[in-house]
């Protein structure tokens, strides 16, 4: 069901739970979608011993991308117009993120959206904005 310019108001929410428990297998298996091999992200020792990390951490991008899948959830297929993000905060193995999006203006069929990714300590790892067409 498509959302409804008219229902919307400014400071409606839209929450998710992105992961539970994100695992390294996880990571892993975005690098190889997204071909990004970086050690960060891949290699123990390598993020350890080179890099001075506590462990591999997920790619910024597969946080945004699970983020913008929230995001099509609540707005529908086809319909996000802009979306942007920064990242914050590292994504660690055994996180688990919440997403949240917050109407902040609806305008001739566009609903602006802040969005907010957090992970289970409250710490916010993604933040940003995006716009979608709304019936």
């Amino acid at each position: 069901m498509a959302l409804k310019a008219s229902e919307l108001k400014i400071g409606d929410t839209y929450s998710e739970c992105l992961v539970e428990d994100l695992t390294r297998t996880q990571i892993v298996m975005y690098a190889g979608a997204s071909g990004d091999y970086n050690p960060v992200h891949t290699d123990q020792l390598f993020t350890e011993k080179v890099a001075g990390y506590p462990s591999v951490f997920a790619h910024g991008m597969l946080t945004m991308g699970m983020t913008g899948r929230m995001i099509t959830n609540y707005v529908g297929d086809g319909r996000l117009t802009k979306y942007g993000v920064r990242f914050t905060s590292q994504v660690w193995p055994g996180d688990t993120l919440n997403s949240t999006a917050t109407v902040e203006d609806v305008t001739d069929g566009i609903v602006n959206l802040k969005v907010e990714t957090i992970n289970q300590d409250g710490a916010t790892v993604l933040s940003g904005y995006a716009s979608a067409r709304v019936d």
